[in-house]
């Protein structure tokens, strides 16, 4: 059941860091750092002071940096590789200590998750911002941030609840795109 539940927070972070590379890489950080949860080397290099000190300045420039229309598109653009390789980073990290994955295929699924999560956001962005001549991008992004926030602490300290959670965000992401098709169809003239 352990098992289970480390493969559920690996899951859960690498896709949060499909949102936001930063918060979950920073919460991971802090608790590690805490104590509260605990990394296997090399990742308990997230927990050093200095590593803290890096990602609170990458989330607070990522922070500022995805609410402006345009540069989002900009930072969707470098985050295409630093998302998907945080993903990969905490998959590792929080399934270390499964000794039946391979560490390589673990780093190969977090790739994967946080790759496509990243993929979703930033084909959907383009549309957002269209859609609410840029009104919408700060919106967005805010309840990105705050669904990387939940899922991250959810994934570490109530695994079972991440998947409720990720349940949720996933009918309501289903509900929304019906939603959008068929205004968009609706709209279109005949």
């Amino acid at each position: 059941m352990v098992a289970l539940m480390n493969v559920v927070s690996a899951f859960g972070l690498a896709g949060a860091a499909g949102l936001n590379a930063y918060i979950p890489l920073l919460i991971v950080a802090v608790l590690a750092r805490a104590e509260v949860i605990r990394l296997q080397p090399p990742f308990d290099l997230l927990s050093e002071w200095w590593a803290i000190g890096i990602l609170l300045l990458l989330l607070a420039v990522e922070i500022v940096v995805d609410k402006v229309p345009g540069a989002d598109h900009v930072n969707d653009a470098v985050q295409t590789i630093i998302r998907p390789t945080a993903g990969a980073i905490l998959f590792a990290a929080n399934s270390g200590v499964i000794t039946e994955i391979s560490p390589a295929l673990a780093l190969i699924v977090g790739l994967m998750t946080a790759g496509i999560v990243h993929g979703g956001k930033a084909m959907a962005r383009p549309a957002v911002n269209a859609s609410t001549v840029g009104i919408g991008a700060p919106v967005v992004s805010v309840l990105e941030d705050i669904v990387s926030v939940v899922a991250s602490f959810l994934a570490i300290l109530a695994p079972i609840l991440f998947l409720l959670f990720a349940a949720v965000i996933g009918y309501l992401l289903y509900r929304l795109v019906r939603r959008w098709r068929r205004a968009r169809r609706q709209n279109q003239p005949a």
